[in-house]
């Protein structure tokens, strides 16, 4: 009867963890969608936060955390500036009708949408990664979460999609591998700058706590500008105060 209580408070505590995980994860994609594009001035992009009932878990999956992708609390739905990926970016140049400064301008802001895209699926996994290692009184360093270890925080699916991006952006696995080591420094950056890590912490306790099916985009967008004014509004009362 005791090891069943056991058992019992371990799951709670391993399902309790798992969803402050997944909030964390989703909402670092949905901050990097909004807060991220924002930054890099592209246009705007539809996305929303859906949720569903997980499954039942069979104990030994969540004391082994092994528990299935499909058995998600939450996940971003939409928030890709680019669907439909080219056999080749560069090629886009050359198959472009005319060759002129606007058309050189759109191949250059595809390329800033192409990268946004890499850099935003990477940012989910790293802000679970920072989440864990906050939680467990551990140092946060670029060294330390590298591309391998994103797997371990829910990343496999996201670092799949990245590697598709890339093979569009070179055939050249080196020149990927660069690309990739590049963009992982930058979403690295994202995750662990103050402001937007308050954001992310925010909508990450509005996802765990939220009851609703559906967190629409201008909703999840209002919760993101709401904390980024309210940590710059705090930062400048204490500048005042010095």
């Amino acid at each position: 009867m005791k090891r069943n209580k056991i058992i019992e408070t371990l799951l709670q505590n391993k399902l309790i963890d798992y969803k402050q995980r997944i909030a964390f994860h989703e909402a670092g994609h949905a901050a990097a969608i909004h807060l991220n594009n924002k930054a890099r001035q592209l246009p705007p992009v539809f996305f929303r936060i859906i949720f569903k009932e997980v499954n039942h878990f069979p104990t030994a999956d969540v004391l082994t955390n092994k528990i299935a992708p499909d058995d998600f609390i939450a996940r971003v739905e939409g928030g890709r500036l680019i669907e439909l990926l080219p056999h080749s970016i560069d090629s886009l140049a050359t198959e472009l009708p005319e060759h002129n400064d606007a058309m050189v301008q759109l191949v250059r802001d595809y390329r800033t949408a192409f990268e946004a895209d890499i850099i935003n699926l990477l940012i989910g996994p790293l802000a679970e990664a920072k989440y864990v290692a906050t939680t467990d009184d551990e140092p946060f360093n670029h060294k330390l979460i590298g591309l391998k270890a994103l797997k371990n925080y829910g990343g496999s699916f996201d670092v799949a999609l990245a590697n598709e991006y890339l093979l569009s952006f070179s055939a050249n696995k080196q020149q990927r591998d660069n690309k990739m080591a590049e963009l992982l420094g930058i979403a690295f950056n994202f995750v662990n700058n103050d402001v937007n890590w308050a954001a992310i912490t925010k909508l990450a306790d509005y996802i765990r706590s939220s009851s609703k099916d559906i967190i629409d985009c201008e909703e999840i967008i209002l919760i993101l500008d709401q904390s980024v004014a309210h940590f710059h509004s705090r930062r400048a009362m204490i500048s005042r105060q010095k």
